[in-house]
């Protein structure tokens, strides 16, 4: 991920390079008057080409950028086609020998080299009329693949037509390619994800249908209600899709788990839930709470002779929700909790843990890392900071697969304000 966010920012920093060149290309024989205007249009025309690019080379995002381009450069027409030649959008005249060039674009597109095609050597009824003088095709090359071309129809054949392409066609490549790191990004969460769903403990399954299959006889409706509580856990946990969910989503799936663990503990297990309703509906990364109360109860509880309490707590702090998961089990060792953090991927322990710190620090920011508290015999208090706001971030819908919606429906809902369930020190 280190390696991703580097080639991240060098993209970025390649992306204002190219803007500084266009303005240099076509601003140069400006007087100084007008210099600034020029500059600021420039900025304009691309900032608007650019936000739909970042989904890829779509029909829809060439032409939101074929037009602003158009206008941009003052040219004849712009044209941007796909890997296989196929025009995407052109916006501008001389549209009719779009037919006429398509063999130079997917040659272009094929070699990667730079095409001139000069009007003059095209057949055109319309010869003295014809707005058109030349037309540079470019092929837009990210990570040695070939996504397109790009088409600069001009009026007059000249260089700075040639060299205004070349640093548009880079400006457009280095976009597709921030698109592309976006992809692996998302790519990486879902991977991230789908190792966290399958780290819910097995054992936690078993113990949990042992638990309601001994409850069946001697208590047949809390039997009826800890199945409704793991049908609704199980289907939240393995949603198919969404990276992000409410705190309020998040706190009724950590009810659950509770519910069913309590019901297997006994007085072994006390939980302390206590969330203020104005951060219910604060976005957090899917699946961030669950590892750290089974962690709590895992390996701080379970290890500790007549039990303990495990607390969860979430309440406003300005621009932040503060959330807060301690146990006063067994505790460990900080040093050696941050060696097992630090090589989580080379031995296993304290995976989730350490998946939720990088999770974290990936979508809000270094800042935003995990704060462990913990010694031997004193418990664990894990603390996490998550912005109220923050762009880009916001809640999936759940697409649930594999079952009917109410026949699968547990209790569910936001979890109560203030509740507090076993209340214990």
């Amino acid at each position: 991920m280190v390696q991703l966010l580097t080639q991240r920012a060098f993209v970025g920093v390649l992306a204002t390079l190219v803007v500084l060149g266009l303005f240099v290309v076509l601003c140069r024989p400006r007087k100084s008057g007008s210099f600034h205007d020029a500059v600021l249009d420039t900025v304009q025309r691309l900032s608007k080409a650019a936000p739909e690019l970042r989904n890829g080379l779509t029909e829809q995002a060439a032409d939101q950028a074929a037009q602003q381009l158009l206008q941009m450069l003052k040219c004849v027409a712009i044209g941007i086609s796909d890997a296989d030649g196929r025009l995407l959008s052109w916006d501008g005249a001389a549209n009719d020998h779009y037919v006429d060039l398509e063999d130079q674009i997917l040659d272009a597109v094929r070699h990667g080299h730079r095409a001139h095609v000069q009007h003059e050597n095209l057949q055109c009824r319309r010869r003295g009329s014809c707005p058109m003088r030349v037309a540079v095709i470019v092929p837009l090359i990210t990570d040695g693949q070939p996504e397109g071309a790009l088409v600069v129809v001009g009026g007059l054949n000249n260089h700075r037509l040639i060299r205004a392409a070349d640093e548009v066609a880079r400006f457009l490549c280095i976009q597709l390619e921030l698109a592309k790191l976006d992809e692996s990004k998302q790519q990486l969460a879902r991977a991230e994800t789908r190792a966290l769903r399958a780290q819910i403990s097995p054992h936690f399954i078993y113990n949990t249908l042992n638990t309601i299959s001994s409850l069946i006889r001697t208590d047949p409706e809390q039997s009826r209600e800890l199945l409704q509580d793991f049908a609704a856990f199980t289907r939240y946990s393995f949603r198919t899709s969404g990276l992000f969910a409410t705190l309020a989503d998040e706190l009724s799936n950590i009810d659950r788990y509770l519910t069913i663990e309590c019901a297997r503990y006994g007085d072994r297990l006390s939980v302390r839930l206590r969330i203020a309703p104005e951060v219910q509906s604060v976005v957090v990364p899917f699946l961030v709470l669950q590892p750290l109360v089974e962690n709590a109860v895992r390996h701080g509880i379970a290890k500790k002779p007549g039990g303990g309490t495990v607390s969860v707590f979430a309440h406003d702090n300005g621009n932040e929700a503060l959330i807060t998961v301690e146990d006063d089990g067994v505790g460990m060792d900080a040093d050696r909790l941050f060696e097992d953090l630090r090589d989580a991927h080379k031995t296993g322990s304290h995976v989730g843990v350490g998946n939720i710190n990088h999770r974290m620090r990936q979508v809000f920011g270094d800042d935003y890392a995990l704060m462990v508290e913990t010694a031997p015999g004193a418990g664990m208090k894990i603390t996490l900071r998550v912005p109220k706001y923050f762009p880009g971030v916001r809640p999936d819908l759940p697409d649930f697969s594999g079952g009917d919606d109410e026949e699968m429906d547990g209790p569910g809902g936001p979890v109560p304000p203030q509740a507090t369930a076993h209340a214990g020190s």
